[in-house]
């Protein structure tokens, strides 16, 4: 029995054996395989990592001396980085300081400019207007400037900005059309608009600082169509109309003139097909407004009793102050546009002063030499005449041109209104065409013809084979063909747009409406109470 349970006890000792073996043989299989497995993936990641570029080294911190450099470019609203590159203009060196970073005093000045711009809107454009027209329309101009004002900054927001000026330049992966439509996806809702520069058109300005700048020339301009039509326009109508009048015709023009890759942007855009110029709005603003303007007049007809009826200004003095209020601020229009605070913003203030000084002159001694009294509305109506007329090339000629650009906004502005008017009978009622669209014209041929290179370097850059410093110098030529171009785009445009607004509303109130006055009729109240 002992020897049989010896035998057991042997028996299982040797199985114990056995299965222990196995399982450390089994374990140690595992963690040879494991480790197999963690080598393996050591390798790979060493290869990737071996494979992968070295993290690109922060860039150096500036010299003293670039550093000055850059701030020198401050000063002379030039390129901040350029110091900072090398031959090849790849950046070498980072200054955090400078770069991405807006210039306190140009900021400052163009933040100062576009509340100078909305000033000419509201209050200016709207008592200059509204002085004019008889005292049961006084409301209806007032509101249809504020209606103009909220209208085109909803539209500039969503997609106007960026129809103008969006995107870097790359026209044909960015543009609807070429050169002249703009995509209004590319900066929808103002996404990609920072208070960073945007170096397409300013080194020193903040974009959205820029945005609401140019918002403004978009709010006036279509404001200053109501000029011509007052008095006689459904309020709904004058909604419609503008709405579509913006995209077809402003935010075309806009881009093509100022847009960074613009058809006629021949100052920045070496590819530009037109190599022309306007400094501040001579074609943009005042030639479209103004064509446009007496299309649409001609289209409505003239006002119920227009040539029987006592049609004076109610209110001259409104208009005076208006006057008043719109040279103000048109120092922001035509200096601002200079976009920074530097010499050539100077040179617009001191030539758009002597343009509007000399055409308020030489407009009513016109009308006491023809009719033997000078009036206060001539006074004003040469004051924005000469306004209008130094507008495209306040930034480009001397002073000495602006003295002949002021006698002749004075004189062609003058007999256009006084005599041409009169004869093809025409109901402009306040003088848009024979201001802003003449004025305009005048304003874009004779930058043409007096741009000097002394008082822009800029010039140099893409047209120093037009700009030769000399009244019929090459440029003139390409002036003119961006006014013809202008003038087809604003009357074509506007034909189309209000027939369909005529189509989707109609355009005139009823005479019963009219007779009463657009105040108490469309709004409801009477801007002066007995």
């Amino acid at each position: 029995m002992k020897m049989k349970m010896k035998k057991i006890l042997s028996l299982s000792f040797l199985i114990a054996i056995s299965v222990f073996g196995a399982m450390s043989s089994r374990a140690d299989d595992t963690n040879a395989a494991a480790a197999a497995a963690t080598n393996a993936v050591a390798a790979v990641t060493n290869a990737v990592a071996a494979a992968a570029p070295a993290a690109a080294a922060p860039l150096p911190a500036p010299s003293l001396d670039q550093r000055v450099a850059s701030l020198e470019a401050y000063i002379a609203n030039t390129d901040p980085t350029a110091p900072l590159k090398d031959t090849n203009g790849n950046q070498v060196v980072a200054n955090p300081v400078i770069i991405g970073n807006p210039g306190p005093g140009h900021n400052a000045w163009l933040l100062t400019s576009t509340a100078f711009v909305l000033f000419m809107t509201l209050p200016g454009l709207a008592l200059f207007y509204g002085g004019m027209v008889r005292r049961k329309n006084v409301l209806s101009v007032l509101a249809q400037c504020f209606l103009i004002t909220g209208l085109v900054t909803i539209l500039w927001v969503f997609v106007g900005y960026g129809m103008i000026f969006g995107g870097t330049g790359a026209a044909a992966k960015e543009d609807l059309v070429t050169g002249w439509v703009g995509s209004p996806m590319i900066d929808w809702m103002m996404k990609n608009v920072t208070s960073a520069p945007n170096s397409n058109y300013s080194y020193w300005v903040s974009e959205n600082v820029f945005a609401m700048f140019q918002l403004m020339f978009a709010v006036i301009t279509p404001a200053l169509i109501i000029g011509s039509i007052a008095e006689r326009m459904k309020f709904k109508a004058i909604l419609i109309f503008m709405t579509l009048w913006m995209f077809l015709v402003y935010f075309t023009q806009g881009h093509a003139v100022w847009g960074i890759n613009g058809y006629m942007n021949g100052v920045w855009n070496a590819g530009a097909k037109i190599k022309a110029m306007d400094f501040a709005g001579g074609t943009v603003v005042h030639m479209t407004s103004g064509y446009s303007a007496l299309v649409l007049c001609l289209i409505l007809g003239k006002r119920t009793g227009f040539g029987k009826q006592n049609f004076a200004p109610h209110s001259l003095v409104l208009t005076y102050i208006g006057t008043g209020m719109l040279w103000v601020g048109w120092y922001g229009f035509n200096s601002g546009s200079a976009v920074a605070a530097d010499v050539i913003a100077a040179n617009a203030f001191t030539t758009t002063t002597i343009a509007t000084a000399i055409a308020s002159f030489v407009w009513p001694m016109w009308e006491w030499i023809t009719k033997g009294k000078p009036s206060v509305l001539g006074f004003c109506s040469g004051a924005v005449a000469g306004l209008v007329v130094i507008t495209p090339a306040c930034g480009y000629v001397t002073p000495q041109g602006s003295i002949w650009i002021g006698i002749a906004a004075g004189t062609i502005c003058w007999f256009m209104c006084y005599k041409v008017k009169g004869w093809f009978g025409y109901d402009d009622a306040l003088d848009t065409f024979g201001v802003h669209a003449i004025g305009g014209t005048t304003g874009a041929i004779m930058t043409g013809m007096l741009a000097r290179n002394s008082v822009n370097a800029n010039l140099a850059t893409n047209l120093k084979a037009y700009v030769t410093d000399t009244c019929f110098q090459p440029l003139v030529m390409e002036q003119v063909k961006a006014v013809v171009i202008t003038i087809v785009l604003s009357v074509v445009g506007t034909v189309v747009i209000a027939y369909i607004t005529k189509a989707l509303v109609g355009l005139r109130p009823s005479e019963e409406v009219e007779i009463a006055g657009l105040d108490i009729s469309e709004h409801g109240e009477e801007g002066y109470v007995n």
